[in-house]
């Protein structure tokens, strides 16, 4: 139990698994700690700390992961340990919420003129509770409609940058992203910075605050994980990596299973040390 995986997604945003089935996932993987990171939302949070509790000596690291954009590229900013019921980060996150919302019926807009009905109602009955839905329960509908056969082909045919229904919305910029999380007390990590192709960000995050690079992920090459792993040091960040784990959908991980991407129990004491 010495390996830790920071990036995980539950029911509470587009993951399929529930806070404490992502737990108990983790535990009999033989991880020490799981980090939990939905989309704009800290909803599954509370869930995951009481499933833990039934596990002696496991640790959960209340996370999210904040949806930024910068120059028309979404980024994505993990925070960890924040203080996940401040108020004050709680009401923007409502803000993140209602963004999050409008693009997803824009997509939807955009599938319906593609001649691929989608209705909004599909959308909401993939909510659970008061968590956030998006691209990848949007994905699981057109699987669900068979145009198409796995949640990559409806990001590379459709829901990714580019593609036929891809819609962007004004989001706030990461460096605002990072000043959030700060201000939750926790600490911000840039995520899996292979698949944004804006390398030229990262020493302008570095000096607005941000801690750490998420060098491993199961969409990082080998040359990548390298390349990010030498990065973080040249920028003296924090080396963090996760599975990214969603869950399973038609029997199809997405992105990697939890546990797949790990760094050591020490990286955990590292970033809980960067909490204010």
């Amino acid at each position: 139990m010495n390996q830790c995986d920071l990036h995980t997604h539950t029911t509470a945003s587009d993951g399929t698994y529930t806070p404490a089935e992502n737990i108990r996932r983790a535990v009999e993987k033989g991880l020490g700690a799981i980090a939990i990171t939905d989309h704009d939302t800290v909803n599954g949070i509370r869930e995951a700390m009481l499933e833990a509790e039934n596990h002696k000596g496991f640790t959960v690291v209340p996370g999210i992961e904040i949806s930024t954009l910068y120059k028309g590229q979404d980024i994505h900013m993990l925070g960890y340990f924040i203080d996940y019921e401040d108020e004050h980060f709680l009401r923007a996150l409502s803000r993140l919420t209602s963004v999050r919302d409008k693009r997803n019926k824009m997509i939807i807009q955009n599938l319906n003129n593609l001649g691929i009905p989608v209705m909004e109602s599909e959308l909401e009955d993939k909510r659970h509770g008061e968590g956030n839905v998006g691209r990848g329960h949007i994905a699981e509908i057109l699987m669900e409609k068979g145009v198409v056969h796995s949640l990559p082909e409806a990001f590379e045919k459709y829901l990714g940058k580019g593609k036929a229904a891809y819609a962007s919305t004004e989001r706030i910029s990461p460096i605002e992203a990072i000043e959030l999380i700060r201000n939750a007390k926790g600490v911000p990590v840039l995520a899996h910075p292979g698949i944004y192709g804006a390398d030229e960000l990262i020493p302008i995050l570095s000096e607005n605050g941000l801690i750490g690079l998420e060098y491993k992920h199961p969409d990082h090459t080998e040359e990548q994980v390298v390349f990010y792993e030498r990065l973080a040091d040249q920028h003296s960040l924090l080396k963090t990596a996760g599975s990214d784990f969603h869950g399973f959908r038609n029997g199809e991980v997405f992105h990697g299973d939890i546990g797949s991407c790990s760094v050591p129990m020490s990286i955990v004491n590292d970033l809980r040390s960067f909490s204010k």
